[in-house]
């Protein structure tokens, strides 16, 4: 199993991700996350579905973890946007699910932590600029 690992400075929130087949970026690769809701720890295994350089677009699947079990399917797409003026991108994230529960809440947790990955990733990226 190969086996690499990135670290996020979200500690606490993103204790960060490991690879576990494949390749970082690459179709078929399956990435294993570590990371806190509410304070409460929980994981993912996601496959990389897509990769589109040109349109700086990720789609990945979750395949085992917590969230199987609120959710028959999660999809996650991540496009990143040039902006029309000035420097910078325009992150968009968007999650296709399916409830095993129809009753069960909607992932707003998981879209708040994307929402501060992001942000955090804005920083990082400024800060090298």
């Amino acid at each position: 199993m190969a086996q690499a690992t990135r670290q996020s400075s979200l500690q606490g929130e993103l204790e960060g991700c490991a690879l576990h087949e494949g390749e970082f970026g690459k179709v078929g690769s399956v990435i294993f996350w570590n990371y806190a809701i509410d304070g409460q720890p929980k994981v993912a295994r996601e496959r990389i579905e897509a990769v589109d350089q040109e349109k700086n677009l990720l789609v990945l699947r979750v395949i085992d973890g917590d969230l199987t079990k609120e959710f028959k399917s999660f999809l996650v797409t991540i496009q990143a946007t040039p902006k029309l003026r000035g420097p910078g991108s325009v992150v968009k994230c968007h999650l296709k699910y399916e409830r095993i529960d129809e009753n069960g809440a909607p992932p707003e947790k998981l879209l708040e932590l994307f929402a501060k990955l992001t942000q955090s990733m804005d920083e990082m990226l400024l800060s090298e600029v």
